[in-house]
């Protein structure tokens, strides 16, 4: 990891046949990506607070520092207060990089992600002829819940696109699912997510999967989702959801 952040000079160690530039090197004068910081090992965390403090770096087996003017971006998995308590992440190193933290909530807690999220992913796989999924596809995909997040998604309708052909519907991703990790038990109710608005959510998320396949006509979701128009008009005016998607419907 040092070596593909800091880079090398040749013979710094074995197999090191050529002088290397590090990342930080490579990205002088730009930004860095810096993803699962919360693994580095304590040698590596040291080595980053010191760049980031110094601006400067030492290739491995260098003799002298290099200037390195990067803006850093991270993200990690971990809860990194947790890991500071642990003594697993180093405190200092903490606080240097947390100076805009933007927290992404898992996809099990933004289901109104999916459907565009499913078409951009089976655009990535057939960019020329894309998988299209069903209502009930979507329907069923927004059921699951999602340990690997938009990670296992992006696997998932890969695989599906790869076996299923041009169409997608629910049975093949029940049959794909039936081999997934099961989903993690839903969080308990707290004062700031009670049962109702989690029940809430994944309603939303069942009718949006349903109005993005039937390209906003209400009728057609209602008949995907085996309810009727008006009772569908109903929930989305609970729900809040948008104003457009509801004018696109038949009336």
């Amino acid at each position: 990891v040092e070596s593909e952040m800091f880079g090398h000079e040749r013979g710094a160690f074995t197999g090191a046949t050529e002088r290397r530039l590090g990342r930080f090197e490579l990205a002088h004068g730009g930004s860095l990506f810096l993803d699962e910081i919360g693994d580095l090992s304590t040698e590596a965390q040291a080595k980053l607070l010191r760049t980031l403090e110094t601006g400067e770096l030492q290739r491995i087996g260098a003799e002298t520092t290099v200037r390195a003017d990067v803006r850093i971006v991270s993200a990690t998995n971990r809860r990194l207060e947790d890991e500071v308590a642990a003594g697993a992440f180093r405190e200092d190193l903490f606080f240097r990089l947390n100076v805009f933290p933007i927290h992404l909530p898992p996809l099990r807690e933004r289901l109104e992600d999916l459907p565009a999220l499913v078409t951009h992913l089976a655009e990535r796989v057939r960019p020329r002829q894309a998988a299209a999924f069903t209502p009930d596809a979507l329907a069923a995909l927004a059921s699951y819940g999602w340990p690997g997040n938009v990670r296992e998604l992006a696997n998932l309708i890969e695989r599906l696109s790869i076996l299923s052909g041009p169409v997608v519907d629910a049975a093949a991703v029940r049959q794909v699912l039936r081999g997934a990790t099961p989903p993690p038990p839903a969080p308990a109710a707290t004062p700031d997510r009670s049962l109702n608005d989690s029940l809430d959510e994944f309603e939303r998320g069942l009718i949006s999967a349903a109005l993005a396949q039937a390209q906003g006509n209400v009728a057609e979701a209602a008949r995907a989702l085996q309810t009727d128009r008006a009772n569908l008009y109903r929930r989305m005016r609970r729900l809040g959801l948008h104003s457009e998607q509801r004018e696109r419907g038949t009336p």
